[in-house]
């Protein structure tokens, strides 16, 4: 068949172009807001079409298929650039230097950082005296990986578009002049936007990509931050805090103090219309400020939200009527703070806590303001002490409270909270379940297939059937938890297995095994159980398999869920009766003439009670009654008694008429416990 193009030649003509313009318009518009494809990935494409023919015929079609696989391209930041910290005094000791280093390739790739610190440098009165890549916590420590004493060059693996943070610590010459700057640099390239992603080449100081995969080579970037040397005041933001555990619903003791590490005296400035040298608290999200709390006089309250510098909050010396609704505080630590590390007296702050997620710690930070010799506003400049922890000082560039965007600068330092463990698990969605008499016995209910064809009741399965259940597992405790699964009740010659992947893998937790899970925080997850019944077992017979969710956190807490295998749910049981009615033997004589009854019951046998249970409902059902099937001859030897059929609930017969043979009930659903009987009556040719 030829199907003929009926467009006009020159609209045929400038359809293709005009296409081809349109998406390449479409193509340079869409093309900047797409996230890089990573390397590796096939791309495939494969046109269809449908048509029809001049009898209105439908027809489809598809081309051949062509892939395009996209390179890999090796790409690497690090920021900031020429970034300007907090000013620093001779003499500092553990002065913060934090950068930012990304794969921005296409792929997984490692970073390379040279041998005994050779991938940083410093310009200027200054000495590099620790440098590490920061394990998350922003404070050099236990999990860090060191890459100033390394003893060779250090790889350091990050996914496509992940990053790395390098903290570098340097002590400044006692000897240093007010005016000098102290620089820092990580890596050592000098050209490229903003130092970064230029072909690597080997130089003494380089930090660079590490794979060779790529179609681009290797590359390298460079960062750098400086700071500048005065001869002021410098403030000391101090705060102590207990290490913790510390229990939900208790109270937290911290400590505050101001310290002036320059060698002028830090005068008053002002917070609203008072004034002092202050050290300012933001009360921490998952707290509240304690009614015992006794401050000094002069001290602080503030309801204006955390976003607002605390020069531009509103201020009282008077708590408001709730306590809740405050914000931070502010402790007038006196008119002046002299120099030399003088340290203001410590005074307590006491907040409650009321956060219900122990799983997330909760961060105290404070900053000291004060105005110097020249009635400049100064704050937390530098050298933060965070007593008992890590290093001693806070970083350059830390994270704020909460998240939110401040004019101050701080730490942070996160109080341990006792984590108690609870675990649920129950039927698809409902992990809360509750069986027929506890949350311990609610139940997944599902049947087999396989080997109960044909199979009467009282008899065996011919062949074993598999049947894959989904539960619910929950963690309710106060903390993200590790739950163990296991089966401790397994019906003999069964095989149960658990996949915590979607089906992905399975593994078996049948005769004493077990998986664990990953659970946050009030978090939730499906798992899958696969139970394989082996052959032989009793027909129409529920088979339960107990499964068991254990939280890590507190190993005594536990909760428990049946999932039980029907081998058939269904159960047909038939009895008939003989009614003589012809004078001729008995009245229960089956002689010609009299009246067969005959009644089936149809019967859910599957188990019910309790709340938010997967119980199993029958649906379509077709009882068929056939007088030639099988060893059936009631066909041939019995008239049908027209009207005579029956169902006791709602299904709908056919064939109740004369000369019929064949007879079906059809039952639209029926319900785990419930059951009806189908009947009817023949006379005795």
């Amino acid at each position: 068949m030829k199907i003929r193009n009926t467009h006009p030649p020159a609209m045929r003509r400038s359809l293709p172009r005009a296409l081809f313009a349109l998406l390449a318009i479409l193509c340079a518009f869409l093309t900047p807001a797409l996230a890089q494809t990573s390397g590796n990935t096939v791309i495939s494409n494969q046109a269809s079409a449908v048509y029809t023919d001049a009898a209105n015929n439908n027809y489809n079609t598809v081309s051949n298929t062509v892939t395009v696989t996209v390179a890999n391209v090796s790409g690497l930041t690090i920021t900031p650039d020429g970034a300007t910290s907090p000013s620093v005094v001779p003499g500092q000791t553990n002065v913060g230097y934090v950068f930012t280093v990304t794969n921005t390739g296409n792929f997984a790739d490692q970073v390379r950082f040279l041998m005994n610190g050779q991938s940083m440098t410093v310009s200027g009165p200054g000495t590099i005296t620790a440098a590490v890549v920061d394990n998350g916590d922003n404070v050099i420590g236990a999990g860090d990986i060191d890459i100033l004493t390394n003893g060779a060059d250090v790889l350091h693996a990050l996914a496509q578009n992940a990053s790395a943070v390098v903290i570098i610590r340097v002590t400044i010459s006692a000897a240093a002049a007010p005016g000098q700057t102290v620089q820092v640099f990580l890596g050592d390239t000098t050209s490229g936007s903003g130092f970064d992603n230029q072909p690597a080449n080997s130089s003494a100081n380089e930090v660079r990509t590490v794979s060779t995969a790529s179609v681009n080579g290797l590359r390298e970037a460079r960062g750098d931050i400086s700071a500048t040397v005065q001869n002021d005041a410098i403030l000391r933001a101090v705060l102590t805090v207990p290490a913790g555990p510390v229990a939900l619903g208790s109270n937290i003791s911290y400590g505050l103090q101001a310290c002036n590490d320059g060698n002028r005296v830090a005068t008053a400035m002002n917070l609203g219309t008072f004034s002092g040298v202050f050290v300012v608290a933001p009360i921490p999200v998952g707290t509240t400020l304690s009614a015992t709390n006794a401050f000094p006089a002069g001290t602080l309250y503030s309801t204006s939200d955390l976003t607002t510098a605390p020069q531009a909050a509103t201020w009282s010396t008077t708590a408001p009527a709730s306590l809740s609704t405050v914000r931070r505080i502010a402790v007038n630590m006196g008119a002046t703070l002299a120099g030399g590390g003088t340290c203001s007296v410590s005074v307590p702050l006491i907040l409650t806590i009321t956060s219900t997620n122990a799983s997330t710690p909760i961060y105290g930070i404070i900053d000291a303001f004060a105005t110097n010799t020249v009635n400049a506003v100064i704050t937390d400049q530098s050298g933060d002490s965070i007593a008992g922890k890590g290093d001693g000082n806070a970083d350059f560039n830390e994270p704020l409270f909460g998240g939110t965007a401040s004019a101050t600068q701080g730490f942070q330092l996160p109080t341990l909270l006792q984590m108690l463990g609870a675990v649920l698990i129950g039927p698809n969605g409902q992990p809360g379940a509750v069986g027929p008499t506890n949350n311990n016995d609610d139940f997944t209910n599902s049947a087999v297939n396989a080997g109960i064809v044909g199979v009467p009741p009282g008899a065996v399965t011919g062949a074993s059937g598999i049947v894959i259940y989904t539960n619910t597992v929950q963690n309710t405790g106060n903390a993200n938890d590790t739950i163990t699964l296991s089966a401790p009740t397994v019906p003999v010659g069964f095989l149960v297995e658990i996949s915590t992947n979607g089906g992905g893998s399975y593994s078996t937790i049948s005769g004493g095994g077990s998986v664990t899970l990953a659970l946050a925080f009030g978090a939730s997850a499906d798992v899958l159980v696969r139970i394989t019944a082996p052959a032989g077992r009793l027909i129409l017979t529920p088979y339960e398999t107990v499964i068991r969710a254990t939280s890590n956190n507190t190993p005594a807490s536990f909760n428990e869920t049946i999932d039980r295998l029907y081998t058939g749910f269904l159960r047909l049981d038939k009895t008939v009766t003989v009614t003589n009615g012809t004078g001729v033997g008995g009245p229960n004589d089956a002689v010609p003439g009299a009246v067969v009854e005959y009644v089936i019951t149809y019967s859910n046998i599957a188990s019910t009670g309790g709340a938010g249970n997967a119980t199993l409902v029958a649906t379509n059902i077709v009882i068929t009654e056939n007088g030639s099937a099988g060893t059936n001859n009631w066909g041939t030897t019995t008239d049908h008694v027209v009207g005579s059929a029956s169902d006791s609930g709602s299904g709908v017969i056919t064939g109740d008429s004369a000369g019929s043979t064949i007879l079906t009930d059809t039952i639209s659903s029926l319900g785990a416990g419930q059951s009806g009987t189908f009947r009817f009556r023949r006379t005795i040719r």
